[in-house]
């Protein structure tokens, strides 16, 4: 089998140009330093997946200024819509050459990718104007038709983990219908993968027999703060991103943080 890089970027949160998330946080600062060392990777990866939350508030501006910062990679990019996000402005900023993907979709913003020895498949979990996730009859049953028609190893990307965190605040901004997502998964054995983002740092969980996988926020994380009732936060630990290395039948995810390391230096 070929072996296959994909990176996974998550919870950009972009604002305008100039502004500040939180009014601390330099979101396209971050990301622009999550670009210069996805290019400093050897081998490159094929593509970038963008787990949802491109920008801060679904604003034309944002996703222009967004684009603007992922030019450098030259890399195909598949869109996934986050609570941020806001769907038609996505799907218009997104409308040109490589982005032929989002005319499959209808009403929500899903779609199936063919990555060769991986297939690659979208849901959409937003619920307009809310910071929760949902997964109703009609995106499950797509989910479950598109699994069926295929048995190659497949990736589920959505924003919305379908686990609960144990972190409280995010958890009441979780993923409703999740066990009838678990259901689904449950029924087919060739989900390789659930890549999710949303909580702002990486964490992992078995759902339906599959790996649901968190990854980190090029920008702030959340607070890791487990105590009932802990008010939500977040904090500047190191940025990062993931990478999806196919081969030997086998998928292996790497969390990459980003920043000013020493090394590397030999071990001899």
């Amino acid at each position: 089998m070929v072996p296959m890089l994909l990176a996974q970027i998550s919870d950009l949160h972009i604002k305008p140009p100039g502004r500040l998330a939180y009014d601390k946080v330099d979101t396209a600062a971050f990301l622009r330093a999550a670009v210069a060392s996805l290019l400093q990777q050897n081998p490159m990866p094929v593509a970038i997946l963008a787990t949802g939350d491109l920008v801060d508030g679904g604003h034309a501006e944002e996703y222009a200024h967004l684009q603007e910062i992922l030019s450098p990679l030259g890399l195909p990019c598949y869109v996934v819509a986050g609570n941020h996000d806001e769907r038609h402005g996505l799907r218009t900023a997104f409308d040109g050459p490589g982005f032929e993907y989002l005319n499959q979709t209808g009403e929500f913003l899903q779609y199936a990718v063919d990555l060769g020895a991986l297939r690659l498949l979208v849901l959409d979990t937003v619920v307009p104007g809310e910071g929760r996730g949902q997964l109703c009859e009609q995106r499950l049953r797509w989910l479950d038709e598109r699994l069926a028609e295929d048995r190659r190893p497949t990736l589920v990307a959505m924003h919305h983990p379908p686990f609960a965190s144990g972190i409280e605040y995010m958890d009441h901004f979780g993923l409703e219908n999740a066990d009838a997502f678990e259901a689904v998964i449950s029924h087919h054995p060739h989900v390789e993968r659930i890549l999710c983002g949303h909580l702002h740092r990486s964490m992992q969980c078995r759902v339906g027999g599959a790996v649901a996988s968190v990854c980190p926020s090029t920008a702030h994380q959340v607070a890791l703060d487990l105590r009932p009732g802990a008010t939500g936060a977040f904090v500047m630990e190191p940025p990062g991103y993931q990478l999806h290395h196919w081969h030997s039948g086998r998928l292996v995810t790497h969390t990459c943080p980003v920043g000013d390391f020493a090394g590397p230096f030999p071990f001899g």
